[in-house]
Order: structure tokens, then sequence, then C-alpha cells
């Protein structure tokens, strides 16, 4: 989803990330689920929980290839007035928002799972298409940071108030020299270039959730 290359602490947060956010909007969708009644998760409860949670909107490059949002994002209209159609699926020899979405069906449904709830096919093509979406958009996100100057340019991200303590680091915690060694061996996406991505792509309580997720799953400490 990038040409940078990316250390092993960048993915492990970009896919914290990526699993935070998901989290929530199955949490929303199996609400609505519940308030219906049902215990399988169909495309409107995701509709449902997007409308609660305007936070939880993301991906939405997925919006215009899935039947789900088509009738709600409205038709588009060409210069001359004619009707665009919606973007067709295309094969890529590059990752992108729509190819190889596939990809996330198995964490997709492991997630479900996780949360006691199950989806009906098209549910579960939606996950995997905003997750697909979503982790393209971080991703440009985290390279535009790189790109444009990095930490020295875009500061570090600081959660939590100044007198507060830094969490302890727990043993599975990767050695200090790890977390910053891309920083000596030339533009690599690092896992600080993802927190600050997510910053530009999150907003909300659901952004410090996710910066507090992948902080702890990439071993990068809060800087002051």
């Amino acid at each position: 989803m990038t040409s940078l290359p990316v250390s092993r602490q960048a993915a492990w947060a970009a896919a914290s990330v990526t699993r935070t956010v998901l989290s929530r909007i199955i949490e929303g969708a199996t609400a609505a689920a519940r308030d219906e009644r049902r215990t399988k998760l169909v495309p409107s409860d995701l509709v449902t929980a997007i409308d609660r949670n305007v936070e939880v909107e993301v991906g939405t490059r997925w919006y215009a290839c899935s039947p789900t949002f088509r009738g709600l994002t409205g038709v588009v209209h060409d210069a001359q007035g004619r009707v665009v159609p919606p973007p067709r699926r295309r094969r890529s020899r590059r990752p992108g928002a729509v190819t190889g979405t596939h990809r996330f069906e198995p964490g997709v449904r492991e997630l479900l799972r996780s949360h006691g709830t199950s989806a009906v096919p098209a549910m579960t093509r939606d996950l995997n298409g905003i997750a697909s979406a979503f982790l393209t958009d971080l991703a440009g996100s985290a390279a535009m940071v790189v790109r444009e100057g990095g930490i020295k340019r875009f500061g570090y991200v600081t959660l939590g108030t100044p007198e507060a303590a830094d969490p302890t680091p727990s043993l599975t915690d990767p050695p200090p020299a790890a977390q910053f060694a891309h920083r000596t061996a030339g533009p690599v996406v690092g896992a600080e270039d993802i927190l600050a991505a997510v910053t530009m792509q999150l907003f909300g309580d659901i952004r410090e959730q996710a910066l507090i997720e992948a902080r702890q799953a990439s071993g990068t400490p809060s800087a002051r």
C-alpha cells in the first residue's frame, strides 16, 4: 500500500489501529442487531452503526464500491450530466482500497467471533472493504509523514496529561534500539509515522483508543 519500506513495528501498529476501528464498528452493528432481536449482522446494521457514531465513518473510498452504501451516497454525474457508474473491482499488481479485500476476511471473522456474533456474507464483504480502504488511507498518510520530514516536522503524538507517567513496558516489548532504528537506515515507515497518520485519519475517542492500543502493540513509548 506504499512503495516505502515498512518496519515490523509499523506493521504491528497499523494492524492494531485497523483492528480497533473494526471492533468499534462491529460493536455498534451488534447493538443495532440486538435492538431488532437478531444475532447475525446484516449490512443495515453497519449503516446504523455509522449513523449512531460518526467517528467510525472510515474507509469511505469503499462506499462507492459497495451496494450497501451506493444508494446512500447519491448518484454522481459528469460534466455532461451523464450518470457515472460505480467503479468496478479490478485485479491490480499493486494493492489498493478495493483489490485484495478478501485478504482481510480471516481477521474479520476472528473479530466477529471475539465479539460473540457473526455476519451475513454481504456484511463481511463490507467490513473487508472498509478495512482495506482504511488501511490504504492510513498507509498513504504515514508515507506522507515520512516524505515530508517525519517526526522532525510533525512532532510526536502525546497522550494524557503532562503529569501522567509513561506506561511500564511489558516483557514482550521490543528493545528501545529497534523502535527507532529506521531513522538511521533511510526513509522507512516506522511505528511513530503510523501514530502520526492516525491523528489524520481518526478523531474523537476512537483516535485516542487507537493510539493507545497501537503504541502497546508496537512497543512504541509515549514521547513527551
